[in-house]
């Protein structure tokens, strides 16, 4: 095993264990305010109560599947899944999702019904100290879970204290209704856990977009693909960065590959240097393993090529939609030229790339003009 494997596999062991360690701490806390909250609504009668409890036990079986999620998603990779499970951590998220999303419905049918047929309430300050008191512990583990979530780049646990923090929103409303019920026997309890369900429901189909994204694959976050590029930019002998493409197989385990510009000049042994230095730096800084390096090479002694070049660039880059122009290189002797462009998805992009091609082509027509249409993968 090799010390980037090593390296690799501690940190993932760290992150597992702060995942699980905050997942349990969740579970137990949701547990004990689960049963404060179900005995004071059954007591009082309060849907509002009941619908904050059920909200808590969808917490609870939420940090259960987090954690199972983890340490499915920890197993080592084999020969069926060479890159590991960490993608089991976005299946155990969308499962967490469909359970809140049920847990709010279910909630907002029962609401519904009192709300219809509406039954007296009966509160005591002991009830108002036991919903006061679930209002300072969800501030707390929201807090708590979110900080966690963001030192070790879980998604799950940031979504849990987001949603611990809004918990303690909802908490504090039943805590409202409770005491305007008491000085004023206005019964709006009913309204109350109807707009808590409604905001158990949004934030779980909130999650479940979030998880299916995921899933389906995600443009690369903007700041890791520039920070990637300027790392790139700074081994010596490159002179662009492109077609950074970053495939994501879970949390923290980022596999790349990337296009470099280099001099036509320079040799294998040169170039193969290069691209040893620049594994070695992206991993180094940023945690990415570049699985392939592609070169572009630039022409440095034909002044021919070089006017050509500008000449290209400028037509191509003046056309709305065109978001980049590289790559480009061309042979004089046999009047071949090739070069890449990338056009926005907002565009009909085979369109405009019929229409660059054509132009292109009647501006050279002795020449072989090779031109291939990329995808916008990154920044």
């Amino acid at each position: 095993m090799t010390a980037r494997s090593k390296n690799t596999e501690t940190m993932q062991q760290d992150r597992s264990r702060v995942i699980v360690r905050t997942g349990i701490i969740g579970i137990i806390a949701n547990i004990i305010l689960v049963a404060f909250k179900a005995f004071v609504g059954i007591a009082a009668n309060s849907s509002a109560v009941i619908s904050d409890a059920a909200n808590n036990l969808s917490d609870a079986l939420s940090s259960l599947i987090t954690i199972i999620g983890t340490k499915l998603a920890g197993k080592a990779p084999n020969k069926k899944h060479p890159m590991g499970y960490g993608r089991i951590e976005y299946m155990s998220a969308f499962i967490v999702s469909a359970v809140v999303l049920y847990a709010g419905v279910t909630a907002f049918i029962d609401s519904v019904k009192k709300i219809i047929t509406p039954g007296e309430v009966d509160y005591s300050i002991v009830s108002l100290i036991i919903i006061g008191g679930a209002v300072v512990v969800k501030i707390a583990l929201g807090i708590y879970t979110k900080s966690k979530g963001k030192a070790v780049n879980s998604g799950s646990l940031i979504a849990s204290g987001e949603d611990a923090l809004s918990d303690a929103i909802l908490s504090a409303s039943v805590l409202v209704a409770a005491v305007i019920y008491l000085l004023f026997k206005f019964n709006i309890e009913a309204w109350v856990g109807a707009v808590i369900a409604l905001f158990i429901i949004k934030s779980g189909i909130e999650m479940i977009s979030d998880a299916v994204n995921e899933i389906l694959g995600t443009r690369a976050d903007d700041d890791l693909a520039r920070g990637i590029k300027a790392t790139i930019l700074n081994i010596p002998g490159v002179h662009g960065a492109y077609d950074l493409f970053i495939t994501n197989y879970g949390p923290d385990n980022n596999v790349a590959s990337v296009h470099i510009e280099v001099e036509d000049t320079l040799n294998a042994s040169e170039i193969d240097a290069i691209s040893r230095q620049i594994s070695a730096a992206v991993y180094a800084e940023h945690a990415v393993i570049i699985s392939a390096v592609g070169i572009y090479s630039i022409n440095t002694t034909n002044d021919e090529a070089a006017l050509m070049r500008e000449n290209i660039r400028k037509r191509v880059m003046s056309r709305e939609g065109v978001l980049q122009f590289h790559g480009f290189y061309a042979d004089t002797d046999a009047k071949m030229a090739t070069f890449d462009i990338i056009l926005d998805f907002s565009v009909d992009r085979n369109k405009l790339y019929e229409e660059i091609t054509s132009e292109i082509t009647a501006q050279y027509p002795d020449w072989s003009i090779h031109i291939t249409l990329d995808t916008d993968l990154s920044e």
